[in-house]
């Protein structure tokens, strides 16, 4: 009995804390799960995601002559990004395979791979005034200057950067 007393006296005496869990502490949205909203350093700040655009193009053709045939598939990603008002760049990689080719496969392994096809700085000093050095890399059967492209690339007649 007196054992018993014992462990029920002392259970009895043992202070009980409790902690307060406010439950939104712990849901925090899906946006600011994704998104970090601190101010970036000077070293990373300079990579500025408001002035970073990205477009994609993905072509194919097939051509035949001379009862030869070549298929070719071409993903392009355009890269710019705006680094001042007036000074922009370009960056255009391209991924190159030939599904289907009667030249034989030593021919088409030559084709299939990854191109730096084209790069690009625009400055425009003044309204009137653009200044655009480029580096083309486009092979002579693959240009084609009247299908959607002018043929100084798409630094300022497009406005995708310095129109917003």
């Amino acid at each position: 009995m007196k054992k018993i007393l014992l462990v029920i006296f002392a259970v009895a005496s043992i202070n009980c804390f409790s902690q307060f869990k406010d439950k939104n502490i712990f849901k925090p949205s899906i946006q600011e799960g994704m998104i970090n909203n601190n101010t970036p350093s000077l070293l990373i700040g300079f990579i500025n995601p408001e002035n970073f655009s990205m477009s994609h193009s993905y072509s194919m053709s097939y051509t035949a002559g001379g009862n030869y045939g070549l298929a070719l598939g071409v993903y392009t990603n355009t890269m710019r990004y705006k680094l001042a008002d007036n000074f922009n760049m370009q960056v255009d990689a391209s991924l190159v395979h030939s599904p289907y080719s009667s030249f034989g496969k030593n021919y088409q392994n030559q084709i299939n791979g990854i191109y730096l096809s084209g790069a690009q700085l625009n400055y425009q000093p003044w309204k009137d005034v653009n200044i655009s050095l480029q580096y083309r890399n486009i092979p002579g059967g693959f240009y084609n200057d009247f299908y959607g492209y002018n043929r100084f690339g798409s630094g300022f007649s497009e406005n995708l950067l310095f129109g917003r």
